[in-house]
């Protein structure tokens, strides 16, 4: 007898990758920060946060990356510079009825 294999719904598995991967860039201090400071200033470049943060160039290079990476913010490259500046949409879905459906009984 062939046993039935469990059905696994690849839409849910995505979307809990996606969180997970948003919740880890801001499971840090310095990242918070950052998000602080764009959510404060609308847009800065790494040469306006770096001394804001006090981090080098290379590790706010990084936190950066995981900000972008989660889609948490936005770069906009002008001239030699990228400009860094919130993801509005994605911040205000971050705790949203999207995600609360996934964690409330009976949701779907």
């Amino acid at each position: 007898m062939l046993k039935e294999l469990p059905i696994i719904d690849l839409s849910l598995e995505r979307d809990l990758d996606k969180y997970e991967a948003k919740f880890k860039a801001i499971a840090d201090k310095k990242r918070l920060q950052i998000l602080n400071v764009l959510t404060k200033q609308g847009e800065a470049c790494v040469c306006d946060l770096q001394p804001i943060v006090d981090m080098p160039q290379s590790k706010l290079s990084y936190h950066l990356k995981m900000l972008l990476d989660a889609e948490l913010i936005k770069k906009e490259k002008r001239g030699t510079w990228n400009y860094y500046s919130i993801n509005v949409n994605e911040i205000n879905h971050l705790l949203s009825e999207e995600l609360c459906c996934l964690f409330r009984p009976g949701g779907n």
